[in-house]
């Protein structure tokens, strides 16, 4: 044991994990714990009540509330808007995508308190693990980090009969289904997730139950956005973190964004979870179709293809490394022409976008008429580009000696 009794930081969630770490890191290492939650969405002002009471009631000398939100969207969720970021074509990193930001949150409270070590209470099966890590190395690779579940196997039982010996508050049980929520979205975890076959059952999403047993009736909606953020909702224009809420609300009780993710996890095996994320995909819907609209080919064809380079290393926790940074510049740049509106309804299940409008259409900007009339060209020069477009094939065939 060193000599070293400066305070021990610790991601704190108020789950079982990081409950027991609390009081196991002070019993084991003779020094103070402070619990520090990053704030990335999802918790409210009576669950944040309820975390620093917990925390202190299970020995931590100080918690740390670190509001995080707007933060998250301005350097995390614009880029992945921007990217139209879905890993599988299909999940949003509703959660994962804010470990980075966490971790650079609790490297500087570190560096505030003095302290050389900051632990957390991931397992040694997912990828959260990874991506602090990753993260806390990448900012101060002379930090110390403790992760006490995952290096000593302890099991949720020997956890549970740690806190009852101690005479420590035990977190809420009960519930069959983890799950993890952020602004982003919310992920879903069961005994379904674990093999391929089966979905959760209905009355274990979050935000769509009955969405579909009970469905709201049709709707119509408006989306405006400002050099690719979203600025207004029918018409109210609104602060990026309160436009994801609200649009989360509406979404929501549709069913928009509801899914099982099936893909790769940082450690290489497969993986299986539930999503809901209906403020995500409404929002990647929409400006995928406004990019449509306002960019050319060759800019859609690189964007998505570096974009999809930007959500791997996300979801491995790699964003602080410096090609993210290369990446996002890239970004914001084509970017700058996504301004316009988009219309769109909701329906149980179905989100349809029926019509985007913007100053710099590329639609609106040509003298022909798609299917009816050239514009900037005349039928001759149609004629001759058919002509020159045809002759690699052409030759190809002559020098098969099929002609």
């Amino acid at each position: 044991m060193s000599n070293d009794q400066s305070p021990i930081i610790l991601a704190f969630s108020g789950g079982l994990d990081t409950s027991f770490c609390v009081p196991w890191l002070k019993e084991t290492y003779k020094r103070d714990v402070i619990t520090a939650t990053v704030d990335t969405g999802g918790i409210d002002a009576q669950a944040a009540v309820a975390l620093e009471d917990r925390a202190k009631a299970l020995g931590a000398i100080e918690h740390v509330l670190v509001d995080c939100k707007a933060d998250f969207f301005d350097t995390v969720i614009t880029h992945l808007i921007a990217g139209n970021v879905l890993r599988g074509q299909a999940y949003p990193l509703c959660v994962g995508a804010e470990r980075g930001l966490q971790a650079a949150r609790l490297a500087e409270l570190a560096r505030d308190r003095g302290a050389t070590t900051v632990a957390h209470g991931c397992t040694a099966a997912g990828n959260d693990q990874v991506r602090f890590e990753v993260a806390l190395r990448t900012l101060n690779p002379g930090l110390e980090i403790l992760a006490p579940v995952r290096d000593n196997s302890w099991v949720r039982e020997e956890q549970l009969k740690y806190l009852a010996e101690h005479e420590l508050p035990l977190p809420a049980q009960g519930s069959d289904y983890s799950i993890n929520r952020g602004l982003w979205g919310i992920t879903i975890g069961g005994q379904e997730t674990l093999t391929s076959e089966n979905s959760i059952p209905e009355d274990a999403w979050v935000l769509s139950a009955n969405a579909f047993s009970d469905p709201a009736e049709p709707s119509q909606h408006t989306l405006e956005f400002s050099a690719g953020v979203a600025v207004a909702l029918d018409g109210e224009s609104l602060a990026p973190v309160t436009l994801i809420e609200k649009l989360e609300s509406l979404a929501g009780r549709y069913g928009i964004g509801r899914g099982i993710h099936l893909g790769d996890t940082v450690l290489g095996t497969k993986g299986r979870v539930a999503f809901e994320a209906p403020a995500a995909i409404a929002l990647i819907s929409t400006h995928r179709e406004l990019e449509k609209l306002v960019l050319s080919a060759q800019q859609m064809r690189v964007k998505d293809s570096i974009a999809a380079t930007y959500g791997d290393l996300v979801h491995e926790g790699k964003q602080l490394d410096l090609v993210c940074a290369d990446i996002e510049a890239f970004l914001r740049s084509s970017q700058r022409r996504v301004t316009g509106t988009v219309k769109f309804s909701l329906r149980p299940g179905n989100l349809f976008i029926e019509g985007v409008a913007s100053p710099h259409s590329l639609l609106a900007a040509t003298k022909g008429v798609y299917g009816e009339s050239a514009g900037e060209w005349t039928a001759a020069d149609a004629l001759g580009y058919a002509r020159i477009l045809s002759l690699p094939g052409s030759l190809q065939t002559r020098a098969s000696g099929s002609e």
